[in-house]
């Protein structure tokens, strides 16, 4: 009787300590691919926004390694604009979405500050 209380004790730490590896193994692989989809949107940042001088209001999109990413340019604020102001810049809003395989998400807004068109 007692060899049998042991080994159901046994068997339920087993499965206890299954349970618990199983959830940690899951957290990895989910944190494995975030890091992925971050490295995939810092990487687009670097190399995928194109210099001051060549950026330009509008969209454009693409695909790298299975991952597809949007860039949106518009004006910061929408129509608002300073009174009377004569700054050399205006500031702009870069929008930088990038979606995985797996449909994971990231949505990077960052500012640009670009020369202003002489008006």
């Amino acid at each position: 009787m007692e060899v049998l209380v042991a080994l159901a004790l046994v068997a339920v730490s087993i499965v206890a300590i299954g349970a618990v590896m199983g959830g940690k193994t899951r957290g990895v692989r989910n944190l494995e691919h975030h890091v992925a989809l971050m490295q995939a949107a810092r990487t687009l940042m670097t190399i995928g926004i194109p210099p001051r001088a060549q950026l330009r209001s509008g969209t454009s999109t693409g695909q790298a390694e299975g991952y597809r990413w949007t860039i949106d340019v518009s004006a910061l604020g929408g129509d608002w604009s300073v009174p009377e102001g004569n700054t050399p810049w205006a500031p702009e809003l870069v929008r930088i979405r990038v979606k995985s395989p797996g449909a994971a998400l990231s949505d990077i807004r960052t500012v640009r500050l670009m020369p202003r068109s002489p008006e």
